[in-house]
């Protein structure tokens, strides 16, 4: 397998000094275009209190991770990349391996939750790993978890969308910290038990927000779902996947209320989630005798899991062992696989990644 990293023996990266602290200076790609090579070293020492160049751009990379451990940063970490490879064991050509830690600051996961198809499945990551992996983090990785929580809530306070998942998260999130913080010298915890409880409060916190928000009422001159006709709403309905989405739909108006008690909608629903060896095992009667499949669905629902969709999710490339977002609009037009695959068909060789997967790729 060729060496996909950056070359030992390259003179590095240059780095520069913005207010957020020192980011990576890509002129070759941004500023030179055709001129490139025309550019002589001379150009680029003009500023040479921003620019590092060659050696120095080491002193300036353990200074900006200084920076960020410093609780007072906000800033997120400053790798913002689509791609890491995913190695679990040393090799030849690689030493070392990589950790969840590692993964989640280095894969882009602020502008991930900017993308509507993106945001519930960040959202679940971030979740899981509020159950069982939030020990697991580096300081740094700890540090941007709760930066990406941050925006994330500040996002749900602004546009008023899925508080519900937010509002999940968040009652997770609580009760590991309430653990952690309670059984404090049983388990590893880095960083001062202050920064821990400064954590839990600020949770609280926006949980209260959360818990206060109300959602203003959307007044439209135009067409609206009630003016439909029933039989596009009910097509509407038949398209939702969760059961939370369809009752609160039912509470809007009358009619909606009608459509989401029907029976064939709770059985098409039950039938997506679980297999058919599954609710035969729980079939629930009305008193007509027929199948209640809306009771019956939540009955399911506590014995065994949902399905997960997603709009879009992390790739995993199985012939380069690399773990990236893969952006359809630079697929379709530049035909980019979103990393550098070695393949002959490289579609041929991804498998999406589910958040439980994420976590499962990093258990060695």
């Amino acid at each position: 397998m060729p060496f996909l990293g950056q070359d030992w023996r390259s003179p590095g990266w240059s780095w520069i000094k913005t207010e957020d602290g020192w980011k990576r200076f890509e002129y070759l790609n941004h500023m030179l275009g055709d001129n490139i090579n025309e550019l002589t070293l001379e150009e680029l020492d003009n500023d040479k209190e921003n620019v590092y160049v060659g050696d120095v751009c080491e002193i300036a990379a353990k200074k900006r991770k200084k920076d960020f451990f410093n609780n007072n940063t906000k800033s997120q970490f400053f790798f913002q990349e689509r791609w890491i490879y995913v190695q679990k064991e040393s090799t030849r050509e690689r030493h070392g391996y990589c950790t969840l830690g590692e993964a989640f600051n280095r894969l882009d996961f602020s502008s991930a939750i900017q993308d509507v198809r993106r945001f519930n499945y960040v959202v679940k990551l971030l979740q899981l790993i509020a159950k069982s992996q939030l020990t697991s983090l580096s300081g740094a990785a700890q540090k941007n978890y709760f930066n990406v929580l941050e925006k994330i809530v500040r996002k749900v306070l602004d546009d008023h969308h899925n508080p519900r998942l937010i509002k999940a998260l968040l009652n997770d999130l609580s009760s590991t910290l309430c653990i952690l913080i309670r059984e404090v010298g049983k388990c590893v915890l880095i960083g001062n038990i202050n920064i821990w409880v400064c954590r839990l409060e600020t949770i609280l916190n926006w949980q209260q927000q959360l818990n206060s928000l109300q959602i203003p009422k959307q007044v439209s001159n135009g067409m609206t779902l009630s003016d439909l006709p029933l039989h596009m709403q009910n097509n509407i309905l038949f398209k939702f996947s969760d059961a939370c989405d369809i009752i609160n739909m039912g509470q809007t108006t009358p009619t909606l209320h009608m459509l989401s008690e029907d029976r064939q909608l709770w059985k098409k629903l039950c039938q997506f989630h679980f297999a058919e060896k599954q609710f035969c095992r729980h079939l629930i009667l009305s008193e007509k005798g027929h199948v209640d499949w809306k009771l019956m669905f939540f009955t399911l629902q506590k014995y065994y899991p949902v399905k997960e969709q997603y709009g879009d999710t992390l790739q995993f490339c199985r012939h380069c062992s690399i773990l990236f977002w893969n952006d359809r609009h630079l697929a379709l037009i530049f035909k980019d696989s979103g990393h550098p695959c070695t393949a002959n068909d490289p579609d041929s060789c991804l498998t999406p990644v589910s958040p439980q997967h994420f976590i499962d790729l990093f258990k060695f």
